[in-house]
């Protein structure tokens, strides 16, 4: 436990600073992963479903990892969607200090509902979310129903799990960059 506590600082700062094509995955890999994600994204909720076709694009991380002892991180690879179609690949990055043990593992999705919302966010080298653009984390009521003041958000997030969706999550300070995978 003691030599885990002395390593995982150092394991956290190689995975968050290291250049990210020593993480990429192949686009193929991301794609298959895309689909995926997105089919139990419409089977999890049909509310993200109907949003996703009435959405300007959406950043789709199918396998986001957050782990920690202590201090966490966590990462992710994905695809930004327009049209039906792939237009970049972005990795999804953040770390954290608190009381934290374990690991876990969710899929994103980021619904850019306005054009200027998606406009800014393409301009961007880096994307921090709450800094650069407030996301509106749904959550759905009893009937599966999203929250009116959250469905006209200009970016909307879904975290979700095989489990359903996920509560009490916050994709604050989560850095957004693109990749440039093989």
């Amino acid at each position: 436990m003691r030599l885990l506590s002395v390593l995982l600082p150092g394991v956290v700062a190689c995975l968050l600073l290291a250049p990210p094509a020593v993480h990429a995955s192949s686009r193929a890999e991301i794609d298959a992963r895309v689909r995926e994600a997105l089919a139990e994204f419409r089977r999890t909720t049909q509310a993200g479903a109907e949003l996703s076709g009435k959405s300007r694009a959406m950043l789709v991380f199918p396998r986001v990892i957050k782990g920690g002892i202590g201090i966490g991180a966590e990462y992710g690879e994905g695809a930004l969607l327009s049209g039906g179609k792939t237009v970049g690949y972005y990795n999804i990055a953040s770390a954290s200090v608190g009381l934290q043990l374990g690991v876990q593992a969710k899929s994103v999705v980021i619904l850019f509902m306005t054009d200027d919302a998606y406009q800014d966010f393409r301009k961007r080298k880096g994307w921090k979310a709450g800094v650069d653009g407030s996301v509106a984390l749904a959550t759905l009521g009893a009937g599966g129903e999203l929250d009116t003041d959250t469905a006209r958000r200009p970016i909307i997030g879904f975290v979700f799990s095989n489990k359903g969706l996920m509560y009490n999550l916050t994709l604050e300070g989560s850095k957004i960059s693109k990749i440039d995978p093989e």
